[in-house]
């Protein structure tokens, strides 16, 4: 399984702190919002991963992870040149997905709480698995009709009068089949390769499968400075309360096996005197004396 990161996108709402730096730059508490859905990559076991993004931000992502060796990781990069939409995503990463099936998070989707239906995806993904979300305005949303055998119907991207409440989240599980589906896709009305189309074609071959979320996860889209408050405060409680950080990559890095305690060791070693680096030494201790 690969994965890919789409962090491009105009970020127009996100005015003007947008006209400098990519909205997936912004900080959530104590670290840049990329930190969390690349978490996600991470804890699901996908190693292989791909950023995309304009070719502005692309050496800010170089900075933050390189080649993402240090986390046992393999990190591409590649160029979205406009926002031609999430589709074009399986376009550009076609060579860097090769024959295998591919994951695709939104770099402003975050997750947090119990993630099994995300990894269950990963595991035992066929066609194509995505997730409905119940939300309180499923009008600015992809929407999820279900029938009364909770299989999924149609699939209506922001609709007038929504068929349920459930939104499709910006995290995507597909077989290699995405590849060709998107490259035949038509841009929509809006001039996009619509990633809800490719949904579509999916749930046409009778292959998509619809993952209901339930309660105990928390799914937060920054799009908005209001989102991104929120997310900040969300985070920060947590962490304060429970003594433990969200989407450290690091201590993921070492919790699924992807570098030995030898290796995080030097991680840490090359991080500056800071909170961050304080909270990891503690993870390596108690490693240590466990």
């Amino acid at each position: 399984m690969k994965g890919i990161i789409l962090a491009g996108g105009a970020g127009s709402r996100l005015y003007p702190v947008s006209k400098i730096y990519s909205k997936q730059l912004t900080l959530i508490y104590d670290k840049p919002l990329i930190y969390y859905p690349l978490s996600i990559l991470m804890l699901g076991g996908i190693r292989e991963i791909l950023i995309i993004s304009n070719k502005e931000t692309i050496p800010f992502y170089k900075q933050l992870f390189n080649d993402g060796s240090h986390l046992g990781l393999d990190i591409k990069y590649e160029v979205q040149a406009a926002p031609n939409g999430i589709a074009e995503a399986f376009i550009i990463g076609s060579s860097f997905i090769g024959k295998d099936s591919a994951t695709l998070i939104l770099g402003d989707n975050i997750f947090y709480g119990y993630l099994d239906f995300f990894y269950n995806a990963v595991k035992n993904n066929e066609g194509a698995t995505i997730f409905g979300y119940k939300v309180n305005d499923p009008e600015r949303y992809g929407i999820v009709e279900f029938g009364p055998d909770g299989k999924a119907l149609s699939i209506e991207e922001k609709p007038k009068i929504p068929k349920s409440p459930y939104a499709v989240p910006g995290l995507y599980v597909y077989n290699n089949d995405v590849v060709s589906i998107s490259k035949n896709l038509k841009p929509s009305a809006r001039g996009e390769l619509e990633i809800t189309d490719v949904n579509k074609e999916y749930l046409k071959r009778g292959e998509l499968r619809v993952e209901r979320i339930g309660r105990g996860v928390a799914w937060l889209d920054t799009g908005t400075p209001d989102a991104l408050l929120q997310a900040s405060t969300f985070f920060g409680v947590i962490e304060e309360r429970q003594g433990l950080k969200v989407a450290c990559i690091e201590e993921i890095a070492y919790q699924r096996k992807f570098i030995s305690l030898e290796s995080f060791r030097k991680v840490i070693d090359e991080i500056p005197k800071c909170l961050y680096r304080d909270y990891l030494e503690k993870v390596y201790d108690n490693v240590k004396e466990s």
